[in-house]
């Protein structure tokens, strides 16, 4: 059965696909190893945080899990978004909310926290560089050579152009975008047909 147009198909569906390959111990294992140079094996040390319920201002998370006392929270985007710092300060903070909720901030001993690394995987169309860092003080009115707030966010385009060493480490990140780039060519070919 033909598509009579292109309103049929699922726009969203490159988040929706990421969401749902690594959405599993083993896939996010493998995706942690990649983006951190990193050999961790077991599968079952990873525990997720990923809010999948959890809306806020129409933004919702896509992957985060916690390993090792490091709390990564990876982000998928099709689109270029200089916002990235300041919707993961958002996620961060909710994120620290469940994993300290047992503990008060009011006594004199240390609440213990995991380290946060924040990292963007860029498919869009648009012309990017293969990696570049995006701040949340960047959104600062005024600018300070030392702001007292401070979140970095490593973006990575993992289109295959790039040739990102990322996808030669991760095998799934590589095939989804073998298929991401097989369905643009696709979608061009059926917009030149009608």
């Amino acid at each position: 059965m033909c598509m009579q147009d292109n309103t049929n198909y699922n726009r969203n569906y490159k988040d929706s696909l990421f969401r749902f390959i690594f959405n599993n111990k083993e896939a996010a294992l493998s995706l942690y190893n990649a983006v951190n140079d990193s050999d961790y094996q077991d599968a079952d040390a990873i525990e997720f945080y990923t809010m999948s319920d959890f809306l806020y201002m129409g933004m919702k998370n896509d992957l985060s899990f916690l390993i090792d006392w490091n709390l990564n929270i990876f982000e998928h985007q099709s689109t270029y978004n200089p916002n990235m710092p300041l919707r993961f300060l958002i996620y961060v903070t909710k994120e620290y909310q469940m994993l300290i909720r047992n503990q008060t901030l009011y006594a004199s001993t240390l609440v213990e926290l995991p380290t946060p690394h924040f990292v963007v995987f860029y498919n869009g169309e648009e012309e990017r560089e293969a990696e570049s860092v995006l701040k949340l003080s960047h959104s600062f009115c005024q600018k300070e050579d030392e702001p007292e707030l401070e979140l970095i966010v490593k973006l990575l385009n993992i289109n295959l152009d790039k040739k990102q060493r990322i996808l030669e480490s991760c095998c799934l990140l590589k095939e989804y975008m073998l298929l991401v780039d097989k369905i643009r060519k696709y979608a061009a070919e059926y917009k030149d047909i009608n």
